[in-house]
């Protein structure tokens, strides 16, 4: 028998995370996928980038904050995880301000180069 190649799956959230549940479908998506094995990889950028925001008051909402649920990316073996920085600077987001640390900020031209080397791509 002979095993399946993985693919390189890349996940665009690029909607804030409260207001719709689009940022919640992509979080969600990304942590079924997981469970295939595949090589998955998890960008944020336009209103995207307001999910990883360290301060969030979701509570007063009615809301789970992503703060709290971004950090178990890494138990699910997610580590691939980049930021557009032109999406922080529009912002005025500081990578202080991230809820993860270990992102990689990246500019158009790498995301450009990032989306050329996936299989497929998930826009959310």
């Amino acid at each position: 028998m002979s095993s399946i190649p993985s693919k390189k799956i890349l996940f665009i959230s690029r909607h804030a995370p409260y207001g719709s549940s689009l940022a919640k479908d992509a979080l969600d998506a990304i942590l079924a996928a997981s469970a295939y094995e595949q090589q998955l990889s998890l960008l944020f950028m336009d209103d995207g980038v307001f999910q990883l925001l360290n301060n969030q008051a979701a509570d007063q909402i009615g809301q789970k904050s992503f703060a709290a649920i971004l950090p178990v990316l890494s138990l699910y073996e997610i580590d691939s995880i980049y930021v557009h920085n032109e999406s922080l600077v529009k912002r005025q987001i500081t990578i202080n301000e991230l809820v993860l640390d270990s992102v990689q900020i990246i500019d158009s031209r790498a995301i450009c180069s990032l989306l050329a080397q996936q299989d497929q791509l998930l826009s959310f």
